[in-house]
């Protein structure tokens, strides 16, 4: 069995200051000197979304599921028309067999030690929080779960990630990082307890993270996390969900240590970080929530001009007011703190689009 899904999401935006990125804005920059206004506002439709996933009932014993999900948030062609011709990029693509006590998932997903996201229509090409306690990176992998229990659901996971220093890479021709210079894949594991069925499953997990990256001679490096994850329903109409971590080296899962890996005298930079949100299911066509998050590295690995602390605040609004039809409208507080100061930036996004 074959299934289409997706997204159109028309977003108009606004930022107050100078950000990192206009419509997904992750960290607050330090003023220009151009004289112009550090804000600005515009719209774009490179969040929209498509998916398509495959069933089968019986593969090996198991229910064979494999997905795709893709976006238009991969950048823009350096051209007239900028962010009107976005390209497509890859976001997830799984191949998953699950057996009454165990699965098995191969392909490019989200961690496995910080899988969750908060829920926006305004952070879709980059989760929300990230740089500010989302660890979220889609990434190459394979990852084994064992699970016992039926009321109360206690599983062991284990997955290979591939290594990466999340380095920028040239458009068509890319070589070896120092992560893939290592030889050695990320690994990661994972307590996980369940319980609850459909939408009032609640869960929680355990994780850990190991990484390598290498230096000169034949020396190596060491990243590592602790990761403690939570999404638990309140009642019918509320869930909490979120996450926190301590670690090392936790770039390459998506922005830890505000996006800094190596520090003072090449060290690996340390950090910890989480975030949480509350979201209330008003009806079935209205839901309202608001979270925050931050990341924190630790001063003393930092270097002259690194960034010494990232955080979030944000609270939105998403209704579905008939049919398909889907209007999201997100206000967004973010502060990120230099050696000479702190810049504060306030994003307002309205989304407007169907889904399918």
């Amino acid at each position: 069995k074959l299934e289409w899904s997706g997204r159109v999401l028309v977003s108009v935006f606004g930022n107050s200051r100078r950000t990192n990125n206009a419509d997904v804005p992750l960290i607050v920059r330090p003023d220009s000197a151009s004289g112009l206004p550090q804000g600005g506002g515009g719209m774009s439709i490179r969040q929209s979304t498509l998916g398509l996933a495959v069933t089968s009932p019986s593969v090996w014993g198991a229910d064979f599921r494999g997905d795709l999900d893709v976006d238009f948030y991969g950048g823009q062609q350096p051209s007239a028309g900028g962010r009107t011709f976005p390209l497509l990029r890859l976001r997830t693509a799984r191949a998953i067999l699950t057996w009454a006590h165990g699965e098995l998932l191969v392909g490019q997903d989200v961690p496995l030690v910080s899988g969750l996201n908060p829920v926006s229509l305004a952070a879709v090409g980059t989760p929300g929080f990230s740089a500010a306690g989302n660890l979220w990176l889609w990434l190459p992998q394979a990852r084994a779960t064992v699970e016992r229990g039926t009321k109360i659901r206690l599983a062991v996971q284990g997955a290979l990630l591939a290594p990466m220093t999340s380095d920028p890479a040239s458009a068509f021709n890319t070589d070896f990082d120092v992560a893939e210079r290592s030889k050695r894949p990320f690994v990661q594991g994972r307590l996980r307890l369940r319980w609850g069925q459909g939408e009032q499953q609640a869960e929680l997990g355990l994780g850990v993270h190991r990484g390598w990256f290498a230096a000169t001679g034949d020396s190596l490096l060491l990243g590592r996390g602790v990761m403690v994850d939570a999404m638990i329903p309140v009642g019918t109409r509320i869930d909490v969900r979120g996450e926190v971590f301590d670690g090392r080296g936790l770039r390459p899962l998506g922005g830890g240590q505000v996006g800094q890996l190596f520090g003072k005298n090449g060290a690996v930079v340390r950090g910890h970080g989480g975030w949480g949100q509350v979201n209330w299911h008003v009806t079935q066509r209205v839901s309202v929530g608001s979270g925050y998050g931050f990341d924190d590295p630790e001063d003393a690995d930092l270097g002259t001009g690194a960034t010494l602390k990232n955080t979030t605040m944000a609270s939105y609004m998403i209704v579905r007011p008939a049919g398909p039809l889907v209007v999201s409208a997100e206000w967004r507080r973010t502060t990120t703190t230099y050696a000479v100061r702190a810049y504060q930036n306030d994003h307002l996004n309205l989304g407007l689009g169907f889904e399918f």
